[in-house]
């Protein structure tokens, strides 16, 4: 940690509460988070982790009319669900709050009415879409129509979600309301404004000068927006869910989610430590740190600190914004709404005590730099060929064998061979290299680390054979079995940050106990944790004073156990000899074919379903309507019947028939291309129309004189425009 900070505040970007949290979720910011906290707390440091439901917006109202419900049922719905999986998951938060608390309500109104009398925003009249059925402004989401680029019908008025256009409702043809189906109309609204061009100045000293050290991609998309140069945003909106805007005149306005959402990162903290919060969000002795989505980048690098800016005081900012990309699923984007994803809730039902599967598989994977895709054949492959292979076959041998020839007591060391003293002397060397890459944010590169450990001790063991060397040499046997039980120890401490519950079992097995650092969960009572498996997270939760060092707590356990942390790593008398050991037992479990093939057959059904929709909607797509024409440019077109007399194949084309038909005028030839939908036979005596005086051109050596008139929808094939009624050849169409 930077010896100018004192203690770091963590904050997770808030998962919005009109669904569940899936992997994407968790790969891009609350498994990264983890680990980075629990590598902190494993130091010693003290670190506060916060997080909550973002509950406000339109999306939470447009998912509460569709399942006939209110919003409140909506948020109350999914933050249990969300908070639930993060539990589930071992993300565990100081406070995992909600922005629809009192406190939060409380705490944004002063915001905004700080910023408000100290004149801060700028006030804009603009016209804005309005139900004059339903007599409320409408979100661009509430807008339909069909989308002028690709004909989608049901294109929103922000997005096409078929051509993935970017739309306002000004460009939707026919739009509609979605809450009446009546016409929008334009109303003109009052809003206040953030006027960010006037912050552009300081951020670009801020940013661009002052944090070189960030990653590239929060970089590179900071400094994009800023060369773009930055414009006043809106505050507030006309919605009926959220936090009213706390002034006169401001009646059906409320906070726009925006400037809502990160200011719950403060009231968390508030409601949580309502005494000692300050210090958290206003001292320059605390380090705060956004773990975010690279969609939230330019709120928490841009907006977010504008507003703190703004609104003074002595807050504050972040240190690093350290976001990732995005992962896909299975070669898909993940979309919430197509249900192309993998729920956190459901893998954990699903998937029952393999947590830190998910963990690993979505760290060594991490979209750090780049977008990163997720399979289940990966995920199958990591767990058996890494986690099972390697690390739990390691240490499953050390502990076992301990068992067989020594009681399950740590034997004593003899003289170190150089075999031993090499790899003992390879774990301080990742231990610094796996410290660096947290620190730095490369969790990937940590956790290679952290398997490399595992690695060495595998490999240690399979080269020293402990079970052959026991036939003739039990001291020999007693010195590998010690050294293996040290890097077991190492792995306790090194697993920690990314597989907790298989660093819990492993402590169990070994029978030692951790050092966790400070905890804030119970509010302003600080206290020290000390793990141990079968009695919750903490075997001694003991009151620390205010800057009391956490090592000298933990050692003051009075249960006389042997006590991991951090420091303690690459050490080569962790475990004392004799020391008792705990009952052996699997750390990781093979992964079967038929659990995989259960979750891609469900994905496999998904996206053949989506395919079939799709399929489905374009054959009912209509074509955007063509330019305006002149009554003369229609009254050239000579439009009749005819009735096909001949039909054959053109040689050499598998697109063309050869058509001779009755005009009533005269007999003549058309060529034309629809072979793939019509049969010779089938057009024989079939009564069509025609364009009868389009010039006549060559095609394969045919003349062609006319066009037939067809219909073709989204599916693609080519159907006849045929009379309701048998007509004579020759009927005038117009």
């Amino acid at each position: 940690m930077d010896n100018k900070f004192k203690r770091t505040l963590v904050t997770c970007a808030l998962p919005y509460a009109n669904g569940p949290v899936h992997i994407g979720h968790l790969a891009g910011v609350y498994v990264p988070a983890d680990i980075y906290v629990r590598y902190l707390r494993m130091r010693g440091e003290d670190v506060l982790y916060v997080c909550g439901s973002d509950e406000h917006g339109v999306p939470i109202t447009i998912a509460a009319k569709r399942q006939g419900c209110s919003p409140q049922d909506i948020v109350d719905k999914y933050h249990k669900i969300i908070k639930d999986s993060f539990s589930g998951l071992g993300i565990n938060f100081d406070i995992y709050s909600r922005t629809s608390s009192k406190v939060h309500e409380k705490n944004a109104s002063e915001f905004f009415r700080k910023l408000y009398d100290e004149d801060k925003f700028i006030t804009k009249e603009s016209e804005q879409f309005f139900d004059p059925e339903a007599k409320t402004f409408l979100a661009d989401r509430y807008i339909t129509g069909t989308c002028p680029k690709c004909g989608n019908p049901n294109a929103y008025g922000d997005q096409c979600e078929k051509c993935g256009s970017t739309l306002s409702p000004e460009e939707l043809i026919d739009p509609k309301s979605t809450l009446s189906g009546s016409k929008p109309i334009k109303v003109m609204t009052k809003h206040w404004y953030l006027p960010l061009d006037q912050y552009e100045p300081w951020l670009r000293e801020w940013i661009l000068e002052q944090h070189k050290e960030w990653k590239t991609n929060v970089y590179g998309q900071c400094k994009s927006w800023l060369d773009a140069h930055l414009q006043p945003r809106a505050v507030s909106r006309d919605l009926d869910w959220g936090v009213p805007v706390p002034v006169d005149g401001a009646e059906g306005k409320v906070l726009y989610v925006w400037f809502d959402a990160p200011i719950g990162y403060i009231s968390n903290t508030q409601e949580l430590l309502p005494k000692s919060w300050e210090k958290w969000w206003k001292s320059q002795e605390t380090k705060l740190v956004h773990f975010i989505g690279k969609d939230n980048i330019v709120f928490h690098c841009i907006v977010f600190p504008s507003m703190l800016k703004a609104y003074g005081d002595g807050y504050i900012l972040p240190d690093n914004v350290p976001a990732n990309e995005f992962l896909n699923l299975e070669g898909d984007k993940i979309s919430t709404s197509k249900n192309w994803a993998v729920w956190a809730h459901e893998y954990l039902e699903e998937f029952p005590g393999k947590q830190d599967v998910m963990r690993y598989v979505l760290t060594a994977n991490a979209p750090e730099t780049k977008d990163n895709d997720f399979s289940w054949k990966e995920f199958q492959q990591r767990n058996n060929s890494e986690l099972v292979a390697i690390f739990g076959n390691f240490v499953n041998r050390a502990v076992v064998l301990t068992h067989k020839y020594f009681d399950g007591k740590v034997p004593a060391a003899g003289e170190l061979l150089d075999i031993d003293k090499e790899t003992l002397a390879q774990v301080p060397v990742l231990k610094e290299s796996l410290a660096k890459n947290i620190e730095t944010y490369h969790f990937r590169e940590a956790l290679k680390d952290a398997m490399s450990i595992a690695r060495l001790g595998n490999k240690y063991i399979s080269d020293t054979e402990p079970w052959k060397v026991a036939k003739t040499d039990m001291a020999r046997t007693a010195t590998i079995l010690n050294v293996s039980l040290q890097i077991c120890a190492d792995l306790a401490i090194a697993f920690e940050p990314f597989t907790p519950f298989a660093a819990e079992k492993l402590r169990k097995m070994l029978d030692v106990s951790f050092c966790a650092g400070v905890d804030h969960r119970h509010g302003e009572q600080e206290t020290v944790n000390t793990y141990k498996e079968g009695e919750g997270a903490a075997l001694h939760t003991v009151s620390a004073p205010e800057g009391a060092d956490v090592k000298e707590v933990a050692a003051a356990c009075p249960c006389q156990c042997v006590c991991l942390g951090w420091d303690v790593l690459g050490n080569d008398n962790l475990l004392p000899e004799g020391h008792q050991l705990g009952a052996a037992e699997l750390l990781f479990a093979k992964i079967e074919d038929d659990a995989i093939k259960a979750q891609t057959d469900r994905l496999d059904a998904i996206r053949a379903a989506r395919e079939a929709a799709e399929k489905a909607a374009a054959a009912n797509q209509v074509a955007p309507q063509k330019d305006e024409v002149e009554f003369d440019d229609f009254g050239k077109m000579d439009i009749r019947t005819a009735t096909v007399l001949e039909a054959a194949k053109v040689p050499k084309s598998d697109k063309l028939l050869k058509l001779t038909i009755d005009t009533g005028i005269d007999k003549r030839v058309i060529v034309s291309g629809i072979a793939k939908f019509y049969t010779p036979e089938e057009m024989v005596g079939k009564q069509i129309c025609i364009l009868a005086n389009l010039k006549p051109r060559t095609i394969f050596g045919i003349e062609s004189k006319g066009m037939i008139l067809m219909a073709r929808q989204g599916d693609g094939k080519m159907r006849f425009i045929t009379p309701a009624e048998t007509l004579h050849n020759g009927a005038e169409i117009g």
